[in-house]
């Protein structure tokens, strides 16, 4: 019986917390972006002629294709992250590509309609070197993969192995390419560096060595870049010392050594200090390359060779020349020149590949975004016209990891921000009012002569608005007679202005590359974006919001903390997070490393709040570090405490300022190295309320809650990483005193431990290693059922320690990210928003993670709404804010306060970006979308005319009475 009572109990309480989306609601509160990182292989598809697809692959380890067309996802496959799921090679012939995972590991076949995988074959050990397709009399069959020590052969058509062999001398042998000219044999090339050359010919059928021989090079140590094979298999190797070409025959058997070709001879000279580059294109892989080539001479140099008879002509020079590349459609191929046309712009050009002539009208004008970064990688598309001459598009990936896809004459057919799929910190800021709102705040903000003025400042207020509001509703009307289709919602930076409830904001997003954007929160929409260059990429990143929008006519402002990748130091980089714009104020040099960045409460004149910076001898910078807030500093430098946290040694140190600004060490807590290491150290946000200081117990008196603003919580993980003597530790310091508030320790546990800090409690999530299995722990701490002093918290005056409370609850996935959702005024309830590895963003409600829950309920306990402690913490898929717009190894959580209470903003990012709005304690706030706003009318029209009616009839009847 007290089971099902709890059963029932626990039902009652799911079917509070039930969310649903209808299909009309999809994408009206939410958006989804889909990306796939930093294209390191990109090919298109030349099956048919009107195809759209265009394979990418990249360092994110994505296989995806793109509609060419709009650069939208056709498909997209994540494989896993690390050198396990590394894409090292991608192939295409006809509708199948081939992909090489895993330092070799795998060797798969995908179809690239649909994206369905063709087959997949689990390759022998060893370090992957080079893969390429094996053609016999015109057609492709093969697949060959090179290893460190062992060359195998695969059947295209189903993946299955046709032999394998060792290679001879792989100890001492660096083998490095593969190339197969379509006449049955199969070369595989090697350098043993400073030495020589080693070439091993094997046959298609059975791989049995048809040929070994080698060739002496002293002067080279590697194949690649500087070695490719070209014509009828002539290898072609550049001496930067020398400054000449060698080429090798490779199926002569009377040469014993490299023929060299000295660049003078050429009319060529080598940018010195530069490693020469070659590159060669084979079109067809069961036919030979062609005998044209490409020579990089330096970074802004390029030259088209030719080979024929054993002679090396120039047929043209590119000097400057940013890109270059190859491109094939029917039997011509071309080569396409991307040269700088001024500082703003390039010109990208096509050129025939066999005589090096320019082919009229194909210039493409590439314009360069002064906020982003220079070209870095071209990939062209070429393809036949109805007049039989050659047409092209061109993929440039730039610095900034922009895609950029380009049609002639140089229309932008669509871009992609694929620094967008690395977001490393975020913040979120207010929308600047309106020009009718801005003056309304100056109504009240200055000081009128008198009654008159002020009466006339009114009248002209409401004359602006009552015309604002009639211009909105000659729009509504006007776009009411359009298509749907036809009404255009553009979000741009001249037209943002602050919503009703403020849930449209400024998205400041910065990215690994150091890329930073501004982003509409309502629609997705980058209405910014700023490429630092002199930032060092994958570096940390801190962002601060120094001053808001709520300080008219001050401008907002963002200082974000970056490393210099020049000379290893920090900076800062002042901007206005609304538009984008470098803010013109001066800075201060850092010349010392960076080790703590603290965002005060007190203001400049300017309404602008003050940043200290702790550099490694402790020395205080402040920002901005005017007249008044030195002197503010001075007053209040005794009640400034910071910390620092050393992970190497395991030490948290706590500082307090000085009136002079300068430190003094007050505690410091030593966690030995050699046992457990610090993986976690976490505050309270600045930005967060507590709207009750106390819990109503089932017997009506209060638990008041231990709100310390200055508890930090430590999350430490044993060194060991044996099962039975592994575990997870947190620590409650308090930040001012060091006093170690609470302590505790889960054996057998080991991370990754992801935790919230909020309030009086904290949740953490870890791997207990005994029972195979996520759990959570959610620790609470009170004070008791008095309040020591309910008008300051003083870490200095707390003669009692708090009250803590631990349970522990099993969950049945693995927690990429975690964190709590963030309302105006802390009234409504509090909801943990935990990512999953499967994409899912779910919305736990906090009051399953209490630690108050009873094993038996009772009256007092069901007075409370405490739910009967179950140890199963189940997933409900109605918990999941994203339904099915999964977010892609999710990274982190962002949540703001919105100007509704019931309302708090959510943003997720990893390799997507998802945005959405969630309502822990449903819109309170809010009427429904469904209200039915004419029957409430017609039901309050009704009222006051029966109203009325009745008032008139009773004075009728007491006249007549009075008559009597």
């Amino acid at each position: 019986m007290a089971g099902q009572l709890a059963g029932f109990t626990v039902s009652l309480c799911l079917l509070g917390f039930t969310v649903a989306v209808f299909e009309d609601q999809v994408g009206k509160f939410d958006w989804r972006q889909q990306f796939v990182g930093e294209v390191q292989f990109a090919l298109f598809d030349t099956h048919s002629q009107a195809s759209k697809k265009l394979l990418v692959a990249t360092e994110k380890n994505i296989f995806a294709s793109l509609n060419s067309r709009t650069g939208e996802l056709f498909w997209r496959h994540v494989d896993k992250m690390g050198p396990e799921g590394h894409i090292d090679m991608l192939l295409m012939h006809g509708q199948d590509a081939v992909v090489v995972v895993g330092n070799g590991r795998l060797l798969r076949s995908w179809e690239t309609t649909v994206g369905g995988l063709n087959w997949e074959t689990v390759l022998d050990t060893g370090s992957f070197q080079s893969a390429a397709f094996i053609g016999l009399q015109d057609l492709v069959k093969y697949v060959a993969v090179l290893k460190k020590s062992a060359i195998s052969l695969h059947y295209l058509s189903n993946g299955h192995q046709k032999w394998v062999e060792n290679l001879p001398d792989s100890d001492t042998v660096q083998y490095q390419t593969v190339y197969s000219g379509g006449n049955g044999q199969v070369f595989v090339l090697g350098v043993v560096p400073n030495s020589h050359i080693v070439i091993v010919e094997y046959n298609i059928e059975d791989g049995e060595i048809m040929k070994q021989y080698s060739v002496a090079a002293p002067w080279m140590s590697s194949l690649k870049p500087s070695c490719v094979v070209v014509g009828i298999g002539v290898l072609l190797c550049v001496d930067p010392t020398t400054e000449s070409i060698y080429t090798l025959p490779l199926q002569s058997e009377e040469q014993t050594k490299m023929t060299p070709i000295l660049l003078q001879t050429l009319g060529l000279e080598m940018a010195s200090g530069f490693q020469p580059v070659l590159m060669s294109t084979q079109p067809h892989p069961a036919r030979p390359p062609l005998s044209e080539f490409f020579l990089q001479l330096g970074p802004d140099h390029h030259i088209l060779l030719q080979l024929k008879d054993g002679h090396i002509s120039a047929l043209r020079d590119f000097n400057p020349s940013y890109l270059v590349s190859f491109a094939t459609t029917g039997e011509k191929t071309v080569a396409a020149v991307m040269s700088p046309k001024n500082e703003t712009a390039c010109s990208i050009n096509l050129f025939s590949a066999d005589t090096g002539r320019r082919l009229l009208d194909t210039t493409i004008i590439y314009y360069m975004d002064p906020n982003g970064g220079k070209p870095t990688k071209l990939y062209v598309h070429a393809f036949l016209k109805k007049d039989d001459s050659v047409g092209y598009r061109v993929l440039v990936q730039t610095e900034d990891l922009v895609l950029n896809f380009l049609q002639q004459p140089g229309r932008v057919v669509w871009t992609r921000e694929e620094a967008l799929a690395d977001v490393v910190t975020m913040e979120m800021v207010d929308l600047p009012l309106t020009g009718t709102q801005a003056e309304l705040e100056g109504e009240f903000g200055k000081k009128a002569d008198g009654l008159l003025p002020m009466v006339l400042k009114r009248l002209s207020s409401q004359l602006i608005l009552l015309q604002a509001w009639l211009s909105h509703l000659w729009k509504l009307f006007y776009d009411a007679r359009k298509p749907r289709s036809h009404v255009k919602n553009e979000v741009t930076i001249e037209t943002l202005s602050r919503d009703e409830f403020n849930l449209q904001k400024m998205m400041v997003m910065v990215t690994a590359s150091g890329k930073l954007f501004g982003i509409d929160s309502k629609s997705g929409a980058v209405l910014w974006k700023k490429y630092l260059e002199n930032v060092q990429p994958n570096s940390v990143f801190k962002l601060m919001v120094q001053r808001t929008t709520a300080h008219f006519p001050h401008p907002p402002q963002c200082t974000l903390l970056i490393k210099d990748k020049d000379t290893g130091l920090g900076s800062l980089y002042v901007f206005n997070p609304i538009f984008g714009k470098k803010s013109h104020i001066s800075v201060p040099a850092l010349p010392r490393p960076v080790l703590q960045s603290l965002l005060l409460p007190l203001m400049d004149q300017d309404y602008a709040k003050v940043l200290l910076l702790i550099d490694d001898q402790y020395k205080v910078t402040a920002f901005p570090s005017t007249k008044n807030v030195l002197q503010q500093l001075q007053e209040m430098a005794s009640s400034i405490f910071f910390y620092l946290v050393d992970t190497s040694q395991g030490r948290l140190s706590g500082f307090r300022l000085r009136k002079d600004l300068s430190t003094e060490l007050i505690w410091e807590v030593v966690i030995p190295t050699e046992v457990q290491k610090i993986v976690g150290v976490k505050g309270k946000r600045a930005n967060e309320h507590v709207h009750s200081q106390g819990r109503v117990m089932g017997d009506r008196s209060v638990l008041y809650k231990y709100l310390n603003p200055n508890l930090l919580a430590v999350v430490t993980e044993s060194t060991d990483s044996h099962q039975e003597r592994s575990f997870v530790g947190i620590f409650l310091i308090d930040g001012v005193t060091g006093r170690i508030v609470h302590e505790a320790v889960q054996r057998k546990a080991r991370g990754p431990v992801h935790f919230v800090h909020s309030e009086n409690w904290v949740v953490y999530v870890y791997w207990n290693t005994k029972s195979r299995r996520n759990e959570f722990s959610v620790l609470e701490l009170f004070e008791g059922m008095e309040l020591y002093n309910s008008t300051v918290f003083s870490s200095l005056d707390r003669p009692h320690p708090p009250q803590v409370l631990q349970q522990s609850y099993i969950f049945p996935s693995h927690i990429s990210t975690l964190e709590a959702t963030l309302t105006e005024k802390g009234i409504t309830s509090r909801h943990l928003l935990v990512g999953l590895p499967s994409g899912a963003i779910m919305s736990l409600p906090k009051m399953f993670l209490d630690p108050r829950r009873p094993e038996v309920g009772s009256d007092q306990s069901r007075e409370e709404n405490l739910i009967p402690y179950s140890p199963e913490m189940m997933i409900r898929t109605e918990w999941f804010i994203n339904y099915n717009q999964t977010v892609s190894r999710v990274r982190g959580i962002y949540t703001a306060p919105s100007g509704l209470e019931s309302t708090c903003l959510v943003v997720a990012y990893g390799l997507d970006i998802y945005q959405t709005r969630v309502y822990p304690s449903k819109q309170f706030d809010v009427l429904k979308d469904d209200y039915d706003y004419v029957l409430i009318s017609s039901v309050l029209l009704g009222l006051f005319f029966a109203t009325m009616i009745s008032k008139r009839l009773a004075e009728v009847k007491l006249l007549n009475r009075a008559w009597r």
